[in-house]
């Protein structure tokens, strides 16, 4: 039996700023059902959902033990583009047969672009 992932959990005390972060930079959407306390983020196309939950007082945001990546075609035209938008990206790094390049979300979360999925490895 086989389950595909559905959804990624991020929690974080600054929901409304992440839910704008994005929306603005990755082109998701907002679905959130009257009086749910977790918003949820709705890819532009295909892919999975983030789901936006109050963090508690015991946990910390922005630790590094998960990174979101998102499938470019062209990481250095996103990063330029995204730039303009008020988001930046640091060095674009050459990997075997793709780029990529890493930012923040407003809680600390690292979140990537990158070119792997175009690629022929």
């Amino acid at each position: 039996m086989t389950a595909p992932l559905g959804r990624i959990i991020i929690y974080t005390n600054k929901i409304e700023q992440m839910a704008e972060f994005y929306a603005k930079h990755f082109g998701f959407s907002l679905l959130r059902a009257e009086g749910d306390r977790i918003f949820e983020l709705k890819p532009p196309a295909t892919g999975v959902s983030i789901l936006l939950h109050p963090a508690s007082a015991k946990q910390k945001e922005g630790q590094v033990l998960v990174k979101l990546v998102f499938d470019v075609e062209d990481v250095a035209a996103f990063c330029e583009a995204a730039c303009g938008n008020g988001l930046t990206f640091g060095k674009i790094h050459q990997a075997d047969g793709y780029t990529f390049a890493n930012a923040k979300d407003p809680a600390g979360n690292s979140v990537q672009v990158s070119s792997r999925a175009f690629a022929s490895l």
